[in-house]
């Protein structure tokens, strides 16, 4: 639900920001809420702990999970047709069973696919309004490139698995990844600009619960069920950013998307059938 409101806060949140200043200030806030959060938790100083590999480990998943993933999501939205972006954006949850599979030696079943299959036709649904003959892929390059961040974040999410730290330390990390390679970014390809007051309210909700409290829910999922389980509940997300975008902004109800909620929970039942036999 926290994921579903980040196309309102970005759109509410760049008016006057590109994807470079608006990912370090989202990255600051996130690393600042999380250092809150691991101190009132008195859990910060176990990262004094971290050996070398666990160090490496918390860079490699940060600049994939944290940077890379909304770096370049940032960027397709900017460059690219918003539907098209979109579409390719959530095939990360297909590939999070493919890299489930490979990477964890994962059962990859049937059920499993026909579950996330599903997920995805509803994401076209509610993206296309029914009318599928409305993305025209025009932007390959650009559309690569946010492919490569889904896979990221897919990538980021499965070997999550694997790190044994304290998820409250670990996540501070990654956004202190996120926090200085944006900044690094941003001194590069952009410059160093303060938002504006109308920017500041979607900016801090995006940083502190939206990419910052979320991680914690992920991450604590990801220790409970398998990658490609969890996989086809992400699905939820763009069905219910799209009904936000009609409470916030009047957008109209399209009739395709109710028909994506009741994908959504087919998808959600076919996986718990695979989990529970």
């Amino acid at each position: 639900m926290l994921w579903a409101m980040i196309p309102v806060a970005a759109k509410l949140g760049q008016g006057t920001l590109d994807h470079h200043q608006y990912l370090f200030y989202s990255s600051l806030l996130s690393f600042t809420t999380m250092l809150v959060v691991g101190a009132y938790s008195q859990k910060l100083h176990l990262v004094l702990q971290y050996k070398t590999k666990d160090i490496l480990s918390v860079v490699v998943l940060g600049f994939l999970g944290t940077y890379i993933y909304y770096l370049l999501l940032y960027f397709g939205y900017k460059y690219a047709v918003g539907l098209e972006v979109l579409v390719v954006q959530y095939l990360w949850p297909v590939l999070i069973v493919v890299f489930g599979a490979v990477v964890l030696k994962e059962r990859l079943t049937y059920r499993k696919i026909v579950a996330v299959s599903l997920g995805f036709v509803a994401v076209v649904a509610v993206v296309t309004k029914g009318d599928i003959s409305s993305i025209d892929i025009s932007n390959t390059k650009v559309l690569i490139l946010v492919f490569v961040g889904a896979s990221a974040f897919a990538l980021f999410s499965v070997l999550s698995k694997r790190i044994t730290l304290e998820p409250i330390g670990a996540i501070t990390g990654y956004f202190l990844v996120a926090t200085v390679s944006s900044w690094v970014s941003m001194m590069i390809f952009s410059d160093v600009r303060l938002p504006q007051t109308a920017d500041i309210a979607p900016i801090v909700i995006n940083g502190v619960f939206l990419n910052g409290i979320s991680y914690l829910f992920w991450i604590k999922a990801l220790k409970l069920k398998d990658a490609s389980y969890i996989a086809p509940y992400i699905y939820a997300t763009p069905v219910l950013s799209a009904f936000l975008l009609i409470l916030v902004f009047d957008e109209p109800l399209y009739i395709s998307y109710i028909f994506s909620l009741i994908l959504v929970i087919v998808s959600g039942l076919i996986n718990i059938n695979t989990t529970t036999k």
